[in-house]
């Protein structure tokens, strides 16, 4: 993604939504036990044509694009 973290996509009729993903960039976290691991994050960010979607349903649509990123294997199911 050019090295870009995040970004807002502008809607172009007649879509009711967009969704933009940023790049891919390596974070320090604190473990449970207080040390310290990397791991991998991206940004998602869905712009919404609010007379078409509502930030609940759009909300929806970002968890469960969440949840099938974080376990691929659903979507295969």
């Amino acid at each position: 993604m050019h090295g870009i973290e995040e970004f807002s996509a502008i809607i172009n009729p007649p879509q009711a939504t967009i969704l933009a993903i940023g790049a891919i960039h390596r974070y320090p976290v604190e473990t449970a036990a207080g040390g310290v691991a990397f791991i991998d994050r991206i940004t998602a960010t869905l712009s919404c044509d609010h007379r078409i979607v509502d930030g609940v349903l759009g909300a929806e649509l970002l968890g469960h694009f969440k949840s099938l990123i974080e376990n691929p294997f659903r979507m295969l199911v």
